[in-house]
């Protein structure tokens, strides 16, 4: 069923995902956004490592296998951004980008 979607499709998809993220993270002034556009661009490619590895090698899996490390290594540097937006937020009482112009322990 994957095989009847042709591949310029995903290539679309992922591009209009990895602009929308760049624009995010250009534009906003919130670090919570930003990190959501961070995660965007992330799935983005994601999505062009399983369809590539879908239409050119499709019997390995070594495009699934990049998707998971990525996946994980996206797990993780949200769990750290989370943990310094909070300091942030605890020292400056906001998280705008803007405002917060130091990183001071």
């Amino acid at each position: 069923m994957l095989s009847e979607i042709p591949l310029s499709y995903f290539l679309v998809v992922s591009t209009l995902m990895f602009f929308i993220g760049i624009y995010g993270f250009l534009t906003r002034k919130n670090l919570i956004t930003i990190l959501m556009a961070v995660e965007l661009i992330l799935n983005s490619v994601n999505i062009n490592f399983v369809a590539f590895n879908r239409y050119l090698f499709p019997n390995q899996l070594e495009g699934h296998f990049f998707s998971l490390f990525i996946i994980a290594v996206a797990a993780a540097e949200a769990a750290v951004a989370i943990a310094i937006i909070i300091s942030v937020y605890r020292r400056y009482s906001n998280i705008d980008v803007e405002r917060v112009d130091t990183m001071k322990y």
